[in-house]
């Protein structure tokens, strides 16, 4: 018989199981944490693609030297402006398995643009291109090199279409965020001794960041000597005079990591209630155009 001694031994117990558990999938000591929160609408509500018209797009292609292939790209403008509008421009570097149309059609960027500039944002352009599809937007051992292809090819585009790329701007997210790093941790050279076209400005959401080469995503690398080439992390010289901004959930795989660079670059930013998903992406979109907007529109 369960006396009554008994049942509040038990569910004494069974409480103390209770919060166990829970401490031990707030800490990661065992997995479950980012479906737990997301069950409990502790991930955050997905952003709402704001309901305003799109401005006018200018979508093309190249037969690409450093990506060996050809490349495809769009220009998007707020509403309200367009092509004769010699306005500064953000680079936009899609995820793993994406491409130039990703930004438009999983994040609705476009329109995130629009409302940006609605609300006081100075007017800048945005430019998204394909980088291969799990290039991790670094030259790989097959002859790909997507940082050619900015710096030689899309960059030179943009400014014969009219944009000004003088003071451009790169925003990114997963596989995009860390090539948005890694473009302007390796190119300072190019803000010293190039030509004036230089980033002032990186934006990255939920950056793909591993501390240790055991702990990388197949393919992302091509080998240990490949990953220790294409470190974000150690390069403070890279970021110098550049404005960063570095936005990750607290349930992504890379919060831990992406939290460790915020830090080392004393970036902007943060970690909020979130995963690393589309719908985390778009409620960050707002403040990560603003930042981005401000910068390069001085």
């Amino acid at each position: 018989m369960l006396t009554r001694r008994t049942f509040v031994r038990t569910g004494a117990a069974a409480a103390a199981v209770g919060v166990a558990g829970v401490a031990a999938l707030e800490t990661g000591v065992i997995p479950g944490r980012a479906r737990m929160h997301d069950v409990l609408g502790l991930t955050g509500p997905d952003g709402v693609v704001p309901d305003v018209p799109a401005g006018p797009a200018v979508s093309g292609s190249f037969d690409s030297f450093g990506r060996r292939t050809k490349v495809g790209y769009s220009i998007l403008y707020p509403d309200g402006y367009g092509p004769a509008h010699e306005l500064p421009v953000v680079l936009v570097l899609h995820g793993r398995g994406g491409d130039h149309t990703s930004a438009v059609n999983d994040l609705g960027i476009d329109r995130y643009l629009t409302a940006t500039v609605r609300e006081g944002t100075p007017p800048f352009a945005l430019a998204t291109v394909d980088g291969g599809g799990d290039s991790y937007w670094h030259r790989r051992a097959d002859g790909n090199d997507p940082g050619f292809m900015l710096r030689q090819e899309f960059l030179p585009l943009l400014a014969d279409r009219g944009l000004n790329t003088s003071r451009y701007g790169v925003l990114g997210w997963s596989m995009g965020g860390y090539g948005a790093l890694l473009w302007v941790a390796l190119h300072y050279w190019q803000r010293r001794v190039g030509p004036a076209v230089k980033a002032v400005a990186v934006g990255a959401l939920s950056p793909a960041l591993w501390r240790e080469y055991s702990e990388v995503q197949p393919g992302a690398f091509d080998d240990a000597a490949d990953f220790e080439r294409s470190q974000v992390f150690g390069r403070p010289s890279g970021f110098r005079d550049v404005a960063v901004r570095i936005d990750c959930g607290r349930d992504d795989p890379f919060a831990e990591a992406a939290a460790a660079l915020r830090q080392e670059l004393h970036a902007a930013g943060g970690q909020q209630p979130g995963a690393h998903s589309p719908g985390y992406w778009r409620r960050m979109l707002p403040d990560q155009l603003r930042f981005l907007g401000a910068k390069v529109g001085r």
